[in-house]
């Protein structure tokens, strides 16, 4: 059986809240279809306005005028910025315990698709003093779900894929990472997820 060496975690929807709730309360104000803006990520998903912001192939301002125009095209308006500061998202404490208590036995990163702020991003500094590892798509210019991703944090981490275990709200996100060899944790339930990984890294993480 293979050694575990380190444990690999998504950011947002999993170290922090998931920004579809503060979607859908923006799509009921504004008059959108439930589901509307996660539905223009989905559409053409590795081409779209986020794609290339997450890749920073685009500045904020070119994102922002590139997402207005696909929502109009699918039928709708709405405004980019506010939309993007929907993302923040609230620190799960449970999961900041278990990041820590895995990094005095593990290897530990982050994992996430992300973009670069105009003015930049304070709260991606504390991430960075969380973990070992820090892997961000808007920085080597590739995003999850790409192998390429998940293998350079591998390369960062000096360990084989076999080697980890990932968590991501995501289930495209956790396929590849899964044919490469990682276990992986889906996230619905925070706590559930802990007692998995507890089971997966044989030692407490509360």
């Amino acid at each position: 059986m293979t050694e575990l060496k380190a444990v690999l975690f998504d950011l947002g929807g999993v170290l922090l809240t998931s920004p579809f709730e503060a979607f859908a309360e923006y799509e009921q104000a504004h008059g959108l279809p439930p589901g509307f803006i996660r539905s223009l990520n989905a559409t053409n998903s590795d081409d779209n306005a986020w794609a290339h912001l997450e890749r920073n192939a685009v500045s904020f301002d070119e994102f922002c005028d590139l997402f207005e125009a696909e929502a109009r095209a699918a039928g709708h308006e709405l405004e980019a910025a506010a939309v993007m500061r929907l993302l923040a998202g609230e620190v799960r404490p449970s999961m900041v315990v278990a990041v820590r208590r895995c990094r005095q036995q593990l290897r530990t990163a982050a994992l996430t698709n992300n973009f670069t702020l105009p003015d930049g991003d304070p709260a991606m500094t504390e991430m960075r003093e969380l973990f070992d590892v820090v892997i961000e798509s808007s920085r080597i210019g590739v995003r999850k779900p790409d192998p390429r991703f998940y293998e350079l944090a591998c390369d960062e981490l000096g360990i084989d894929p076999t080697e980890a275990v990932f968590l991501d709200d995501l289930g495209v996100n956790l396929k590849p990472a899964r044919a490469l060899g990682m276990k992986t944790i889906k996230v619905d339930d925070p706590a559930r997820a802990i007692a998995e990984l507890e089971t997966v890294v044989g030692f407490a993480l509360s």
